[in-house]
């Protein structure tokens, strides 16, 4: 992409990119924190919002990455909306590829 538009647009792009997405990734990081906390609060265990924290966490990191692919995938995971989906998409997929059985916990009596 850098070739078509040229190197100063390419490097205004890079630096905007990284800039607005520090502030998003910011912005929706402080409202995880909340809703986990009020989660905690109210006795439910913050599933959702920890995932959307970790997706927060990837987002930031690809923002911050000098690539056009890597600032969109980073924006989808940190716009709301397109982070439920895959949210959910990515949920479905664990799910489907974790194999079915019991998890077994043995303690282990040391003196």
């Amino acid at each position: 992409v850098g070739s078509h538009i040229g190197l100063l647009n390419t490097i205004v792009i890079v630096i905007l990119t990284a800039i607005v997405g520090a502030y998003m990734v910011k912005l929706e990081g402080l409202g995880v924190i909340y809703r986990i906390q009020q989660s905690m609060r109210d006795g439910i265990f913050p599933e959702d919002e920890l995932i959307d924290g970790m997706m927060i966490l990837v987002a930031g990191a690809l923002l911050l990455t000098p690539g056009f692919f890597t600032d969109i995938i980073g924006f989808l995971m940190v716009i709301p909306f397109t982070r439920k989906h895959i949210r959910i998409f990515a949920m479905k997929y664990i799910k489907n590829k974790m194999p079915p059985g019991d998890i077994e916990i043995t303690d282990f009596d040391v003196k």
